[in-house]
């Protein structure tokens, strides 16, 4: 039994989708945002030092608790995944291909898109009043100076990357690194990020149809990152 510690609207969302492609059974244990700051709770810091999600409890390893989403991954096919259904053979090109985009999607691809969401909100409460004009004119300069290049170059990437590797980032066959890009994919297309991308519209359409997608969204919901 895996327990699952789970964020609402959180890349925890990957794990869950991970265990249902597995077929391994786990516990769902769901902790809610502070409703003012949107920050995790207390109780996730019981659980790991970080207070962060995802975090998981191998209750057939002694209890052993794993935090960061790739490490998870790592963890998670390692020791319950002994067909190897979700990663390509060690040495392949496509485990190279596989390898790069499992770190890619935290190590480059999420830390724009999260910024643009952080500054997105200069303008709002609980930033003082007085202080948001002058916050949303910072947040405007940011995203045409740096944040806008650089996700727009990220997006052009991925798609080239679709098209010359696809349907899936390793290749052929889905693995574990779809799950773990998903959730940049999700994130840019929030804002409307993809248009004109067919291969990227392709690849979140593919995950849609799979089985184990659709019973996780059904248990607790599709991941969705907005500046708005």
């Amino acid at each position: 039994m895996i327990e699952v510690h789970h964020l609402d609207n959180s890349r925890s969302q990957r794990v869950v989708w991970l265990l249902e492609e597995l077929s391994l059974p786990y516990e769902l244990i769901t902790h809610e945002r502070d409703p003012q700051t949107l920050l995790a709770p207390e109780s996730l810091r019981e659980v790991h030092p970080l207070g962060k999600a995802p975090v998981i409890r191998d209750l057939a390893r002694g209890g052993r608790v794993i935090a960061e989403s790739g490490t998870i991954i790592d963890y998670l096919l390692e020791h319950h995944d002994a067909e190897g259904r979700l990663a390509p053979p060690a040495g392949s090109e496509a485990w190279e291909r596989y390898r790069f985009w499992l770190h890619h999607a935290e190590g480059s691809g999420m830390p724009p898109l999260v910024m643009r969401l952080v500054f997105s909100r200069l303008g709002q409460p609980p930033v003082p009043a007085l202080a948001r004009p002058l916050g949303r004119l910072f947040a405007r300069g940011v995203e045409q100076q740096y944040l806008g290049p650089e996700i727009r170059r990220l997006r052009d990437f991925w798609e080239q990357s679709l098209e010359a590797s696809g349907p899936w980032f390793a290749g052929e066959a889905f693995s574990a690194a779809d799950i773990q890009m998903s959730f940049a994919v999700l994130a840019m297309a929030g804002r409307g990020g993809l248009e004109e991308r067919p291969r990227l519209q392709a690849f979140l359409e593919a995950c849609r149809e799979r089985p184990a997608y659709a019973r996780t969204v059904a248990r607790i919901g599709e991941f969705s990152l907005s500046a708005g």
